[in-house]
């Protein structure tokens, strides 16, 4: 089960996410994070602190964000990411993409 909370906080917009973000969620997450998307002249910050897993739709969405703020110049920060999570994206070479705070 997914769970997620939006919201704007010193003029950044916060998205949380708390449970497991699996194929079966992601299509629901990805409504969701629709809110996103208008982000012009915001930083996205993506709260992972209560994030148990990610899949690879999953990863697709974080990935498919970064893009879409990256047209509007704004910046994707990761905080809160476990170590096991850290890893995957470390694998797969996100580590280089996103920011952490």
């Amino acid at each position: 089960m997914m769970k997620t909370t939006f919201k704007e906080e010193n003029n950044n917009y916060v998205f949380a996410f708390e449970g497991r973000l699996d194929t079966a969620a992601s299509s629901q997450t990805e409504k969701e994070m629709k809110v996103l998307e208008d982000c012009e002249g915001h930083d996205i910050i993506l709260d992972c602190t209560n994030l148990e897993y990610i899949s690879s739709s999953g990863l697709r969405l974080f990935l498919a964000l970064f893009k879409k703020a990256r047209v509007k110049n704004s910046h994707v920060y990761l905080m809160g990411m476990s170590d096991d999570i850290r890893q995957v994206f470390d694998e797969i070479g996100f580590t280089s993409l996103f920011e952490f705070k």
